[in-house]
């Protein structure tokens, strides 16, 4: 009958549609695509042998770890200004100063050091210090500028000297003291970021720019900062008076009183 040829036909049509895929056939009968891709896998122009391949199907293949902490970016402790240069007026022979404000820009107290390659010609004030959150001062370096070798001049180039700072996240505030800081720094350098690699620039002091004027205005401030540390501080407290006596107003006003009466008891006698 026409039906029953048709549904045979039709039956045929769907179980064509329904063969296995060629990939899951033997070696032998293998597809030209599957070939092909065997063959992409184990070509030597991927730069991996075909044996040693891995696959995402292998859970034993391992892929080789990374270390994530590493790719992240340094979050800085410390604000410099200027932010990577020392600049320095031009004059040989003689020694010259820059300046740099430090701040603190962490919510906890960061302890802070200068290193040099050239530590017999340059100092720096303070040499290092303890900065609570927010908190910031302005540094001063000193260094004595060589006569330069076969009139060469500096002025506009970069030296060779340079300087480095480096912090460290201390607890609480304390005094810094130089040797303790040095071992505290070795001790715990696992803690320690370097900041920054400061440059030394020389400006000439003959043609004023906007880093001259900004150096000569920092070297102030500091001046002026060191002059306040300087001070004692205020005592808004009560007065002392020999050992640990505290004058009173109204004990002080009670003796004149006293006086005032024995002394008119004298003249009435």
């Amino acid at each position: 009958m026409a039906i029953s040829s048709e549904k045979s036909v039709a039956e045929g049509k769907v179980w064509s549609l329904c063969k296995l895929p060629s990939f899951w056939s033997s070696t032998n009968n293998a597809s030209p695509s599957a070939s092909s891709s065997s063959s992409f896998r184990n070509h030597p122009d991927n730069g991996l042998p075909g044996d040693h391949q891995p696959s995402r199907h292998n859970p034993s293949a391992k892929l080789p770890s990374m270390n994530i902490k590493s790719f992240l970016p340094t979050r800085r402790r410390l604000s410099l200004d200027p932010p990577n240069k020392l600049y320095f007026s031009y004059e040989p022979g003689k020694q010259v100063k820059s300046a740099i404000r430090i701040k603190n820009v962490t919510k906890a107290h960061v302890a802070f050091k200068f290193q040099t390659t050239a530590p017999k010609s340059c100092y720096m004030r303070p040499p290092g210090g303890i900065l609570a959150p927010d908190e910031s001062l302005i540094a001063t370096v000193f260094k004595f500028v060589e006569p330069p070798e076969n009139n060469e001049k500096l002025v506009g180039k970069k030296s060779r000297v340079k300087f480095k700072i480096m912090s460290l996240k201390v607890k609480g505030d304390m005094d810094y003291v130089p040797e303790l800081a040095s071992n505290t720094f070795d001790e715990q350098k696992d803690e320690v970021a370097v900041e920054q690699i400061l440059r030394v620039v020389f400006l000439d002091v003959e043609r004023p720019c906007a880093a001259l004027e900004k150096l000569n205005r920092q070297l102030a401030e500091a001046e002026a900062e060191l002059e306040a540390r300087k001070k004692p501080p205020e005592d808004n407290g009560p007065k002392i008076v020999g050992e640990g006596l505290v004058i009173d107003e109204w004990k002080e006003r009670r003796e004149r009183y006293l006086a005032r009466q024995h002394v008119d008891g004298v003249d009435s006698v």
